[in-house]
């Protein structure tokens, strides 16, 4: 199908070809068109809505689906995909189950430790972390050089995160995600270019993500699109916390920077 789609518009003429790029151009929105310079004050104002509204949610959970583009040495690209449930309490506390095609983990944050499970490797991994979840996140990534789900979002600064370097920034125009009307923003910062889907109305939940590398070979994505947002979920004494059952294998993380290994 796709070899057919290829020879389909080789056969283009030079004429036909500037008729469809005329086609598509039209039907594109005409601030995407013009690319202004700058920060545009509407998009700053959609996204601060937008982060402020979800910093203000005590708890709540959120279906994601990501996809992430690796390039091979050759420059072709290659795509592998995740599906992942956040399940957040504020101030400090995070459950976030991942799998697809790189991983099969559950992630849990208790205000106390951090613990990894790894259900198909059999194993788990502990270590005591910091008291917030904002402070977790950052061990995480630095430390042990993992990442949760749109960890970006969850942050209570989470415009400040976003906006750090970006140059320039505007509203593409209204589009469409998951069945759900949203304001669509695009923005660039010196070495990635990033947009991001706003469900319109009282309710500014982020519906999609989307992340491209400039500095990198053939520009690779990173995409997430979130659905099944719940705003008041419900939790239980073992949401957050990890209790391993006995036949489960006990590793220790490693950190980084330092090569010092480190569990409960």
């Amino acid at each position: 199908m796709v070899l057919t789609v290829m020879k389909h518009l080789a056969r283009i003429s030079r004429g036909g070809a500037a008729a469809v790029a005329l086609l598509l151009a039209a039907a594109l929105p005409q601030a995407a068109l013009s690319q202004p310079t700058g920060v545009a004050p509407e998009a700053q104002q959609l996204l601060k809505a937008s982060t402020d509204f979800l910093a203000r949610q005590q708890r709540f959970s959120v279906d994601t689906e990501s996809s992430i583009e690796v390039v091979l040495a050759s420059g072709q690209k290659i795509q592998f995909d995740h599906t992942a449930r956040a399940t957040v309490e504020r101030p400090n506390k995070l459950r976030a189950e991942r799998t697809g095609d790189l991983v099969d983990q559950v992630f849990y944050y208790d205000g106390k430790s951090l613990s990894l499970h790894n259900p198909d490797g059999n194993y788990y991994a502990t270590v005591a972390a910091p008291g917030t979840l904002e402070e977790m996140l950052d061990f995480a990534r630095e430390r042990l050089d993992v990442v949760a789900p749109a960890g970006d979002l969850l942050y209570k600064n989470a415009y400040d995160i976003l906006m750090q370097d970006v140059t320039s920034g505007f509203v593409v125009g209204k589009g469409v995600v998951d069945g759900v009307r949203c304001d669509h923003l695009a923005f660039r910062a010196p070495h990635v270019d990033w947009q991001i889907w706003i469900e319109e109305g009282k309710r500014p939940l982020v519906r999609k993500l989307v992340i491209t590398t400039r500095d990198k070979l053939n520009a690779p994505q990173f995409s997430v699109v979130m659905k099944n947002w719940n705003l008041k979920p419900k939790f239980n004494a073992r949401t957050f916390s990890f209790k391993p059952p006995r036949n489960l294998q006990k590793v220790e993380f490693v950190l980084k920077n330092t090569g010092e290994t480190k569990a409960n």
